[in-house]
């Protein structure tokens, strides 16, 4: 487990991603071991990181999340460069990668602690979040809301280590889980080509 040193190793990791010039991203959009690899393959990604985050439990672990009612959801933290990529370049590969239009969790995971939100880090962040989700609310393509909520980000605690890269570390158990889940049927009922958007 990771213990209480979790908070100060965030806020170090924070300090020295301003000091690089770097920028942070957080999205939830339903199981985190799914949200890593379409980010992971953009150019100007360095990192991408599973945890949870929106709840007020601090040090959460997977089975007190996955059981609900600590607040927090799956979410995975991002950092970019942004001279490479931009933040409107990031809410389109989120966008393409979650459904929207689910307020009851995310594809076969039930439960807030599964919802989709933008968690902005700045007030530029916020604003880009709000306008897309919008524009994408305007532009006709679904016929339900939009249930995706843009909230401010807050204390992020990392999953534990056999979370993380697990589409890598368990390949086929992991295609698996994604097939079973229905997650790209879903998908591309939704948006078309999953590989447009970068779907892992």
């Amino acid at each position: 487990m990771l213990g209480g040193a979790t908070a100060a190793a965030e806020n170090a990791n924070n300090a020295a991603t301003a000091a690089g010039g770097l920028a942070t991203a957080t999205f939830a959009g339903g199981c985190f071991w799914c949200m890593e690899p379409p980010f992971d393959k953009l150019d100007g990604v360095k990192s991408t990181i599973s945890g949870y985050t929106g709840g007020n439990q601090a040090n959460p672990t997977y089975e007190q999340v996955s059981a609900g009612g600590t607040g927090h959801v799956e979410a995975v933290r991002i950092v970019y460069d942004p001279t490479k990529l931009s933040y409107e370049q990031l809410l389109s590969v989120y966008w393409h990668n979650i459904d929207p239009l689910d307020a009851g969790g995310a594809f076969c995971d039930r439960g807030d602690q599964y919802h989709s939100a933008i968690f902005y880090h700045t007030a530029e962040q916020k604003r880009l979040a709000e306008t897309s989700k919008k524009q994408l609310a305007a532009s006709g393509r679904f016929d339900n809301p939009i249930v995706t909520q843009v909230v401010a980000a807050g204390a992020f605690y990392p999953a534990e280590t056999y979370h993380q890269d697990y589409y890598q570390k368990n390949p086929i158990r992991y295609k698996t889980y994604r097939f079973l889940c229905g997650r790209d049927k879903r998908l591309q009922m939704l948006w078309g080509d999953p590989n447009q958007a970068g779907a892992g």
